[in-house]
């Protein structure tokens, strides 16, 4: 940690020591003063090792600072929702790993335990063992006698101290649950059953990394961060941003020049992507062990996120307009309480759709019934949506066009472009369009550019919400919202009829309608 903290801290530093070396002129009184801070950074991090503890003592977790201050912050096991072990490339190399604790503390990681440079064996057993109390109270709570030690389990207290950079003490041995009543409670209370793998991404399949729109905007995005810092930091490295201007004059002055760097950009973009897929999935593996989803990836830092099968509430197909085009799909574990959903509630990276359908089905539940196509006036909505604003441009830009003339012509012209292309948008967006309920499960599905499908257990809905646009009601269509305690909060499905909608309502939770609804 002596050497992982420092190296952490020195982006922040690197402006503040720049900075001095600059105003000194690198005389050696600058360097005495850059030196003298990354001397503090070491003993400021030699002091954040040795004033903290962690300790597992009944029924928390107790993390202890005691740098100037002492505070102790106190993570209830039951309410730890998962336990996320990451390696970063540094700490691989140190054999140490960062252990955070995801309490569904909507998302904010500075409100959940951490525990950053653990052994690596000991971040797998602190995992083992703060996540088996919580099958064990599970287990507990399911069974008839009121006193622990007739349930099988021991009482769950372990206590474990010492600087957590260090590995803390010894942590106690502890025993599997009880067979059965992990047989017949299944995943609801947390069961021990032997682990089995959905899939593991095979090395071939980083060639789907190009597919994903992310990884193929990556080499532009670093192109248009590097500008922006350029002329930001420009002045602070004592780079004139006169030289700047010039530079970008003379590159725009050699057209051929400029145009060979972005083919080039451009022609190096699928290269890109595979490489940013094998960064973030490398050697991907979804698997279930001991009720929980665990997905493992990375290259560089390699990620374990354990999701609590008993709280998952279906899963999120999500396609790319390439993706669709090549029968690719991703997707997400819809989980109640899970903060950072977005990252630690992936099940699969860009895979095949049928792959991916498969391998949600068996993990978490599949959808029986295909989805019901929403009515004609959706599409006329779809389609004037998409082409109408276009047009309002190219109108305004011709009447600009024959009073000033010049340039506005290529607007009118874009304009015009950009309103065609609506059409198949438009007749896309309705195509994507869907709902339906099983019986057990409801799903929708909206988007082009980016499409995506929820598939919600129906004990996950906790409220409806039934809107109309002024244009909606003209229409005669509405927008039925399922309030699920989970992922984002709620799934809608746009521009349905109003009797197809209030009969999905009524469909899903029958009794809950009735009241509002007048019978004919």
């Amino acid at each position: 940690m002596l050497l992982t903290d420092p190296i952490r801290m020195l982006p922040s530093l690197f402006l503040p020591l720049v900075g001095v070396l600059f105003l000194g002129g690198f005389s050696s009184g600058s360097f005495a003063w850059a030196a003298l801070g990354v001397v503090g950074s070491v003993v400021y991090s030699a002091v954040r090792w040795a004033t903290f503890t962690y300790q597992v003592v009944g029924d928390r977790l107790e993390l202890t600072r005691a740098l100037v201050s002492r505070s102790v912050r106190t993570v209830p096991l039951e309410r730890i929702r998962g336990v996320d072990v990451s390696h970063p490339p540094l700490h691989r190399l140190l054999g140490i790993a960062v252990l955070r604790i995801d309490t569904g503390a909507g998302g904010d990681e500075k409100q959940e335990g951490e525990l950053d440079g653990v052994t690596e064996a000991e971040a797998e057993r602190l995992k083992a063992v703060l996540l088996w109390h919580a099958r064990a109270r599970l287990a507990r709570r399911a069974r008839t006698a009121p006193e622990p030690a007739e349930t099988g389990f021991p009482d769950p207290v372990a206590t474990a101290s010492g600087g957590a950079e260090a590995g803390g003490g010894a942590l106690p041995a502890f025993p599997a649950a009880d067979s059965d009543a992990s047989s017949s409670l299944h995943h609801e209370v947390g069961e021990t059953t032997p682990e089995r793998i959905f899939l593991v991404v095979p090395r071939r399949w980083l060639a789907y990394g190009p597919l994903s729109g992310a990884y193929l905007l990556t080499p532009f995005a670093l192109v248009a961060g590097a500008v922006g810092a350029a002329f930001q930091w420009g002045g602070e490295l004592g780079v004139d941003r006169r030289v700047m201007w010039s530079a970008a004059e003379w590159l725009w002055g050699h057209r051929p020049l400029l145009i060979a760097a972005v083919v080039l950009l451009v022609l190096l973009t699928p290269v890109i992507g595979v490489v940013m897929y094998a960064v973030f999935n490398w050697d991907f593996t979804l698997r279930a062990r001991d009720g929980y989803l665990i997905a493992e990836r990375g290259l560089l830092t390699r990620r374990s996120v354990s999701l609590e099968r008993r709280r998952v509430r279906g899963f999120e197909l999500v396609e790319g307009l390439v993706e669709r085009r090549t029968g690719m799909a991703r997707a997400w574990a819809i989980v109640t309480g899970l903060g950072d959903s977005q990252t630690r509630g992936q099940l699969l990276p860009v895979v095949p759709r049928a792959v991916a359908l498969d391998v949600v089905g068996e993990g978490v539940g599949p959808i029986t019934t295909g989805l019901r196509a929403h009515p004609p006036a959706a599409r006329r909505r779809r389609l004037f949506r998409a082409v109408f604003p276009w047009v309002v441009v190219a109108a305004c830009a011709l009447a600009a066009a024959l009073t000033w003339s010049g340039p506005w012509w290529g607007l009118v012209a874009a304009a015009l472009a950009l309103a065609l292309l609506g059409v198949p948008l438009g007749l896309d967006r309705y195509r994507s369009l869907g709902h339906a309920y099983d019986g057990s499960r409801l799903s929708v599905r909206s988007g082009s550019l980016r499409r995506s499908q929820a598939v919600v257990e129906r004990r996950a809905v906790v409220g409806w919400t039934l809107s109309q646009t002024w244009f909606q009601r003209r229409a005669g269509l509405l927008t039925v919202v399922a309030g699920v305690g989970a992922g984002s909060g709620g799934y809608a499905a746009l521009d349905v009829g109003e009797e197809e909608g209030v009969a999905f309502v009524s469909e899903v939770t029958p009794d809950w309608l009735a009241p509002f609804v007048v019978s004919d």
